[in-house]
């Protein structure tokens, strides 16, 4: 791969990742209610799904899923309903006595906040879209492109990974005044109201 492709691209994505969009929402929430550190899980789901991307791209079976309208419909519903389901509990959950020590990410699923961020990025078919319109432009058929994808995910996973902790970083410094009692039924709110925002943001996009 030449370094000008790998550099242009790892400039794309840096600004993709930056840019305040699905995952930057969803880590942001997770980040105020259950603390930056708990984020790295939302950010690992987030990963995960483009590491995925990066297989179905690499195989061409993104080509037919974007082809499919069909799945491509399946796949983002099902991601929306999954959202909209953790913002309105979130928003409308009965407050628990452990609310405060729960805002603190000493009680929240590790592996649902993965799987929230997992699910996330497989309904979003910009996601998608982006590794099978965008992502070939910058490889060179003539050289070994398993290779060049190898180089590619790790220009594009690395600093995505940097960039949504540093958004959790700063929203978690929300998370101690939201630990205290009186806030936590305002942090839930918030946080429900970014994921049902994500949820719709998803619903939006048209294939």
């Amino acid at each position: 791969m030449e370094f000008h492709n790998f550099f242009l691209f790892v400039l794309t994505e840096l600004a993709l990742s930056a840019s305040p969009g699905p995952a930057v929402m969803l880590v942001v929430a997770y980040g105020i209610t259950a603390g930056w550190k708990k984020s790295i899980f939302a950010t690992l789901g987030i990963l995960t799904a483009n590491a995925i991307y990066f297989i179905i791209s690499a195989t061409g079976l993104g080509a037919l899923i974007v082809a499919s309208h069909t799945l491509f419909t399946v796949v983002k519903w099902l991601g929306v309903a999954y959202l909209a389901y953790l913002g309105l509990s979130a928003i409308f959950g009965r407050p628990s006595p452990i609310t405060a020590s729960k805002m603190n990410g000493r009680n929240a699923s590790g592996w649902k906040i993965w799987l929230s961020g997992l699910t996330l990025q497989l309904a979003n078919p910009k996601a998608l879209i982006f590794f099978i319109a965008i992502l070939p432009q910058f490889l060179n058929p003539a050289a070994n492109v398993p290779l060049q994808m190898l180089w590619l995910a790790a220009g594009s996973m690395i600093p995505e990974f940097f960039i949504l902790i540093g958004y959790a970083v700063l929203a978690g410094r929300m998370q101690t005044i939201a630990t205290r009692p009186s806030f936590a039924r305002i942090t839930d709110r918030v946080a429900g109201s970014l994921m049902l925002a994500v949820a719709m943001i998803v619903a939006a996009i048209q294939q």
